[in-house]
């Protein structure tokens, strides 16, 4: 019989990083997993702010950002891999005659159930024109696991799982997310020992 470890599929899901985690960048982290399968995991951290803003990122690109409203958002440290690197987690885009297994950008990851991942510049440029996805976070980095690395870590009480919601993800306040998304399984985080169990 297979490990019950191996038949998780976190896709979609939020790993929260447990009170003990000594990592700098995954302390009090929260993972928006993007894709999990046999061969690991890629997920963007949403709770880590950088010190630019959306509007310094596209002035460094040359491009205007007409969509003002989202000029003072902060670009966040996806991961540690690929840090020059931009991610655009967005809600998904529905555009009439295009199948539903199809993107209008050239490089995005659709995540079952949940959001698009872009890391092609057109999503950039859309925004810059004024369009675009309506919700959007943008990263610089991303964060990977390797097979069974990450069911490892979770067997290991480095990370607690929940089903993401993309509310929290867009629209709650980047200070307040982490106790937000533990609150989605009844928790907080004074009632968390470093040690404790994984249901």
């Amino acid at each position: 019989m297979a490990d019950a470890a191996q038949l998780i599929n976190l896709t979609n899901h939020f790993l929260i990083a447990m009170p003990g985690m000594q990592d700098d960048m995954f302390a009090r982290s929260v993972v928006y997993v993007c894709e999990h399968g046999e061969h690991g995991a890629l997920g963007l951290i949403i709770n880590k702010p950088g010190e630019i803003s959306l509007a310094d990122l596209f002035q460094r690109v040359d491009l205007p950002l007409q969509r003002k409203e989202l000029g003072e958002q902060p670009v966040f440290h996806g991961g540690p891999l690929q840090t020059e690197r931009g991610f655009v987690l967005h809600d998904p885009v529905v555009v009439e005659g295009l199948e539903s297994d199809q993107t209008i950008y050239a490089s995005t990851l659709t995540v079952p159930g949940g959001l698009e991942m872009t890391t092609s510049k057109d999503v950039l440029e859309a925004l810059s024109s004024g369009g675009g996805p309506r919700r959007v976070l943008v990263t610089l980095g991303y964060s990977s696991w390797g097979g069974g690395q990450i069911e490892s870590e979770i067997a290991r009480n480095s990370w607690l799982t929940v089903n993401a919601d993309a509310n929290l993800v867009f629209d709650a306040p980047v200070a307040k997310r982490y106790d937000l998304a533990l609150s989605l399984l009844g928790l907080q985080s004074w009632t968390i020992a470093p040690g404790a169990g994984h249901a």
